[in-house]
């Protein structure tokens, strides 16, 4: 069965870091592309960064973004990261983990708040 949790939310203060973990069971870690997915109050899903390695290791981050948050892998661990830097309230959201085009996580609440 396959299975992505992730972890590491939590209320942060505006400035400050927080990383995120996806941990992945069930498929192969291979599958491409990895990637993670924010959710605000009253907004769609939309993409925040991806990790792909269909030739080389490749990644992608919305422009909110770029600059803060790297996303990461560790095959070993079968874990998928996202460290989140000079934090903002306009990050508030449930992150999710995704897996290739079919596999979901269920989110872990960010607030950033004061």
């Amino acid at each position: 069965q396959v299975q992505l949790v992730e972890s590491g939310g939590g209320l942060v203060q505006p400035g400050g870091s927080l990383t995120l973990s996806c941990a992945a069971s069930g498929i192969i870690f291979s599958i491409n592309p990895m990637g993670w997915y924010r959710q605000a109050p009253g907004k769609d899903r939309e993409l925040v960064a991806t990790y792909s390695t269909w030739r080389f290791p490749t990644t992608t981050y919305a422009d909110s973004v770029k600059g803060r948050f790297t996303i990461s892998i560790d095959n070993n661990k079968n874990t998928v990261y996202l460290r989140m830097n000079n934090l903002n309230p306009e990050d508030t959201a449930v992150y999710y983990c995704k897996a290739g085009s079919d596999y979901w996580g269920k989110g872990t609440l960010v607030t950033v708040s004061s």
